[in-house]
C-alpha cells in the first residue's frame, strides 16, 4: 500500500501541475422533468434487475451512454442513479444436453459475473432465489429437478445448502451482496409445495442460511397482486409462523395490480403489523408501445395498454414519471420503513431491431433473432425447456416481451428516462467519490482529495470535498484517491464509490 500511496502522490503532483486547481460544477440538461422525493430512508434502494444483460451481450447487444459512446451498462446504471441490483437465480436452467433454458440463462455462475460488475461500481447485490429451474410466479412454483422426489424434510436440507453454496460462490466473485430474496412472488407456493406448513419450512431453511452466511444481509419474502388483499394474509402468515424475515416485498405492474394508494396501504400493514421493511421488488412501464424484436410484448396496443391505473403516456417522461410514482408510493409507507423500489429487466432490449421492415426483410430478420434467443437465451424462454416447464418452452418461446419497458433503446443507446434514478434525489445531493461536485468520477477527483489530504488550498467547498470519501468510512483520506484510480481503471473496489447518496455531507 505505501508504494500504491508513493506512486499515486506523484501521480497528484503531475495533475496538480497540469490543472492547477479542481473545475467548477457541470452543468447538467434533461430530457425529462421529474420532481425529487424527500426521502424517509436516506438509504431508500433505487435499484434494477438486470438478470438478462449476460446473456444478451453474448448475443452482441451493446449498451451507449448519454453521450454516444459505449460503455459497460454498470456504470451506464450508476451513473445515472442506480444504487442496487437484483438478480435472478434457477437451481438449473438447462436440459439434458447443456442447452439453456432462455430467459438469460440464470446459473449462479452468471448471478456471479453480475454481480461482480455491479460491486465494481459501488452497487449493491439482491440475489432473488426461485427455487426452481425456470421461472416461479403465481401460477406456478416448479421444483428443480433434482428435489422433485424429496420429503420436505430433505427439501428443506437442500434448499439451505444450496443457498449457503451459492451466496459463498457470489460473494467470493466479488459481488456486495445486501439482501437475498427466499422465493420469488411465492403467493401459493415454493419450489413444488403449496401447503403453508412446507411453505414456512422452506421459507425459514432459506431464512437460517442467510443469517448463517452473513447476519447483516437482508431477508426478504417477495408476493404479487398487491390489489387483493389476501396479499395482506400472507404478512400474518409469515408472523403466525414464526419466518425470520427483514423485508415484506411485493411485484407492482399498473396495468394489473391496482391503485398506488392501495400499495401503500398493502405495504403499510407489513411494515405497521410487524415491524418489517416494505418494499416493491419488481415494477416496469413502457416508455412506447412499438415492438422492436418480432416478439410480442407483455404491453402493447390492444394489450395490458389500458386500465384505470395506467396513469402515464408511453414515453420516456411517462416511464420516468411512472418510477418516481411507485417509490413515492414505497416512500409514504409511516416511519421511513419503505426500502425501496427495483425496476425489473431494464435493459432487456432486443438483440436484432426489425423496426421499419416488412415482408421477407422482416421475416429474415425475425428468424435470425430466432437463432440468437436460441444459442444464448437471451429471449423469454428458449425451446429447450419445453420437458421441464411446457407452457413456456412449448408455446411461448422467443425473444423479449418488455423491450418497450427498457430504459435503453433498441440500439443500446440510454433513454432519458433513465436519469429518473438520479432526479428523484433531492438537492444537494452527490455521489461517493465526486470530490468536485461535478457529478462525475473522474482523475480530477482524485486530484482533488490529492491537494487536501497534503493541505493544499483548492477552489472547492469542503463540504463537496468531503463528497470525495468513495469507500463510504467517514473520513476523506489519500486511500479514498486510490480508490478513485481504481475505479477508473476498471479495476475491483468493494466499496461503494460512486453511488449517488441524499442530502448534504456532514463532515
Amino acid at each position: 500500500m505505501k508504494q500504491v500511496i508513493i506512486r499515486f502522490l506523484s501521480l497528484c503532483t503531475a495533475m496538480i501541475m497540469l490543472f492547477g486547481s479542481c473545475r467548477a460544477s457541470a452543468a447538467e440538461t434533461n430530457a425529462v422533468s421529474i420532481a425529487p422525493i424527500d426521502f424517509q430512508n436516506p438509504d431508500f434502494i433505487r435499484g434494477m434487475d438486470v438478470s438478462s444483460v449476460i446473456a444478451l451481450e453474448q448475443s452482441g447487444v451493446v449498451f451507449i451512454n448519454e453521450q454516444g459512446s459505449k460503455e459497460d451498462i454498470f456504470k451506464i446504471l450508476a451513473d445515472n442513479g442506480v444504487n442496487y441490483i437484483r438478480v435472478r437465480v434457477w437451481n438449473d436452467p438447462y436440459n439434458a444436453d447443456g442447452c439453456g433454458y432462455g430467459g438469460g440463462n440464470n446459473d449462479v455462475r452468471t448471478a456471479a459475473e453480475i454481480g461482480k460488475r455491479a460491486a465494481g461500481y459501488g452497487m449493491k447485490l439482491l440475489v432473488d432465489f426461485h427455487y426452481s429451474d425456470f421461472w416461479a410466479d403465481p401460477g406456478k412454483q416448479k421444483a428443480p429437478k433434482a428435489w422433485i422426489d424429496l420429503s420436505i424434510d430433505d427439501k428443506c436440507a437442500a434448499l439451505y445448502d444450496f443457498t449457503a453454496a451459492s451466496l459463498r460462490t457470489i460473494r467470493d466473485a466479488g459481488a456486495m451482496i445486501g439482501m437475498v430474496q427466499i422465493g420469488n412472488e411465492t403467493n401459493f407456493g415454493i419450489a413444488g409445495e403449496s401447503d403453508r406448513n412446507s411453505m414456512a419450512r422452506l421459507y425459514q431453511a432459506g431464512s437460517q442460511a442467510v443469517r448463517a452466511f452473513d447476519p447483516d444481509v437482508f431477508v426478504a419474502i417477495h408476493y404479487t397482486n398487491p390489489e387483493n388483499s389476501y396479499i395482506r394474509t400472507m404478512a400474518d402468515f409469515l408472523h403466525d409462523y414464526n419466518v425470520d424475515y427483514d423485508v415484506f416485498a411485493t411485484s407492482y405492474y399498473p396495468c394489473w395490480h391496482g391503485s398506488l394508494s392501495n400499495l401503500t396501504d398493502t405495504l403499510n400493514y407489513a411494515a405497521a403489523s410487524y415491524g418489517k421493511y416494505a418494499m416493491v421488488a419488481e415494477t416496469s412501464y413502457p416508455y412506447t408501445l412499438d415492438d422492436s424484436d418480432g416478439h410480442p410484448n407483455t404491453v402493447s396496443e390492444r394489450n395490458n395498454n389500458t386500465g384505470e391505473d395506467m396513469l402515464w403516456d408511453f414515453s420516456p417522461q411517462g416511464q420516468a414519471e411512472e418510477v418516481r410514482a411507485v417509490m413515492n408510493a414505497v416512500n409514504s409507507v409511516n416511519n421511513g420503513m419503505g426500502l425501496g423500489v427495483f425496476y425489473w429487466e431494464g435493459a432487456w432490449i432486443t438483440v436484432g431491431d426489425v423496426t421499419g421492415l416488412s415482408g421477407k426483410k422482416y421475416q429474415s430478420r425475425v428468424a435470425l433473432n430466432q437463432t440468437i434467443w436460441e444459442k444464448f437465451g437471451s429471449g423469454w424462454a428458449a425451446s429447450f425447456c419445453a420437458g421441464y416447464d411446457p407452457d413456456d418452452g412449448g408455446k411461448w418461446y422467443g425473444g423479449s416481451a418488455v423491450d418497450n419497458q427498457a430504459f435503453f433503446a433498441p440500439d443500446g443507446t440510454a433513454l432519458p428516462s433513465l436519469r429518473v434514478f438520479a432526479d428523484v434525489l433531492p438537492e444537494g445531493s452527490y455521489r461517493l467519490g465526486d470530490a468536485d461536485g461535478s457529478g462525475e468520477i473522474d482523475v480530477i477527483d482524485a486530484t482533488c482529495i490529492g491537494r487536501y489530504c497534503a493541505n493544499m488550498p483548492t477552489d472547492i467547498p469542503e463540504e463537496t470535498l468531503l463528497h470525495g470519501d468513495a469507500d463510504g468510512d467517514g473520513s476523506l483520506t489519500i486511500i479514498d484517491a486510490t480508490w478513485i484510480q481504481r475505479y477508473l481503471a476498471d479495476m475491483e473496489v468493494g466499496c461503494p464509490i460512486g453511488v449517488w447518496k441524499q442530502g448534504i455531507l456532514k463532515g
